[in-house]
């Protein structure tokens, strides 16, 4: 297949376009974007429990309030930095392990035992309180202050019910960008994959922090295995993909008749690394509990595809994108996307100026 290299003038325009965006952010290990980033796990907090997690070089602590509600606040009491997660839960409070100060779900100081409940000192001692959410299985944290828009979700499948499973935890060497540069990376479908398909892809913006790219290439038609699946689409072969924050991916495929949904619940690690969750995703249904537990196992064959091949490269790769070609254009599109987006420094979560 015949592929048009983007000319030396071409590509040192994006290059600098990159470059000249403000508050840069695509691929640095130094920042990120602000916005929902998977904690654990739904199940792995049970009411009355709390656990500290470690979020883009932040400490927090978790816990689940007897009415199930999830609350994260930064780890250390303000007092003498004792481990909060070590502490008791109390109602809507969690209470520190050494000298016993309890803060509410706001973060605020509601009770000092040793000073006899000493106004002054309790309301000027207050801990930050992070925006939690529940979706898919996963506690999810917000990283500002208010929640611009809503967890990642399947765009096909907004507002609507849904089953999921957690398939599988995974970490690979390449920042979260990198990993999701490889679901619209043309050329991989015919080298890694052998997919007889010339993928070209369609962008278009849900809000300023999700973007959606969807195929609308046809080609392929000498191919045996794209004449056999060819009936079971009106138009293009479905394959839709939404990045959220940079950092999660959706994807859709799967005949006209039926759809498969998958989540890859991405966050960047120390040293440009990722550590992500695999999600699938399916509509409730009138008889899903006979159902649905099959489509999500199908779902599951569909993702360990996605997955093969690929895993070894994104283990060794050290992405440094100097020849990009006219097929690479998607991946130009994400990267001006990320760069567009509000970007807060690692460790302090501080704006980037």
């Amino acid at each position: 297949m015949k592929r048009q290299s983007i000319s030396q003038s071409q590509y040192s325009s994006v290059d600098s376009e990159l470059k000249r965006q403000q508050q840069p952010v695509f691929n640095r290990s130094d920042r990120f974007i602000q916005g929902w980033y998977w904690a654990m796990p739904c199940r792995d907090l049970k009411p009355g429990q709390s656990q500290s997690i470690s979020l883009m070089g932040k400490e927090l602590v978790l816990y689940r309030t007897r009415a199930r509600d999830v609350i994260a606040l930064d780890r250390y009491c303000p007092h003498m930095g004792a481990a909060l997660d070590q502490g008791k839960i109390e109602g809507t409070t969690i209470r520190c392990p050494l000298h016993y100060w309890r803060f509410d779900h706001r973060g605020h100081c509601v009770e000092i035992p040793a000073l006899g409940q000493h106004h002054n000192v309790i309301a000027n001692t207050q801990l930050h309180v992070w925006p939690t959410a529940e979706h898919y299985g996963m506690i999810w944290i917000w990283t500002g202050d208010t929640p611009t828009h809503p967890p990642p979700y399947i765009p096909e499948l907004e507002g609507v019910s849904c089953d999921a499973a957690l398939s599988y935890r995974f970490e690979r060497n390449c920042h979260p960008n990198v990993l999701m540069i490889n679901a619209i990376d043309a050329h991989h479908f015919n080298s890694v994959h052998n997919l007889p398909l010339e993928v070209r892809f369609k962008a278009r913006a849900i809000n300023d922090n999700a973007l959606c790219l969807d195929n609308t290439t046809r080609g392929g038609e000498a191919s045996k295995f794209v004449k056999l699946i060819r009936p079971l689409y009106k138009n293009e072969v479905t394959y839709k993909m939404c990045y959220w924050y940079g950092s999660t991916g959706t994807v859709t495929v799967g005949p006209d008749f039926f759809h498969f949904h998958i989540m890859f619940a991405l966050r960047p690690i120390a040293r440009g690394k990722t550590e992500g969750w695999t999600i699938l995703i399916t509509p409730k249904r009138l008889a899903g509990r006979l159902i649905n537990p099959v489509v999500l196992w199908i779902t599951q064959q569909v993702a360990a595809y996605f997955a093969t091949g690929d895993i070894q490269v994104f283990q060794g790769i050290r992405f440094d994108f100097k020849t990009p070609l006219e097929a690479d254009q998607s991946i130009i599109q994400f990267a001006h996307h990320v760069n567009r987006q509000k970007a807060l420094n690692w460790g302090d979560w501080s704006s980037v100026t």
